[in-house]
């Protein structure tokens, strides 16, 4: 998912994606632990999204934080 389509969710939202992308690291996983997991490169690009989104909740945090 695009750093820019981040940005437009709310806190809840990417909570939720969050959540979605762990689980969907741990199915690849286990897939490629069973050597079914036909392309393992997206074991790193869902790494990469969830530091993304975790950085985007972060931000959030912060900004609301500087507010007050």
């Amino acid at each position: 998912m695009k750093t820019e389509e981040l940005y437009k969710l709310s806190k809840d939202q990417l909570t939720k994606k969050l959540d979605e992308c762990k689980e969907m690291l741990v199915n690849f996983r286990f897939q490629k632990s069973l050597q079914q997991l036909e392309h393992p490169m997206k074991i790193k690009h869902i790494k990469k999204d969830i530091a993304r989104i975790k950085t985007i909740i972060n931000q959030h945090e912060l900004e609301l934080i500087n507010k007050k």
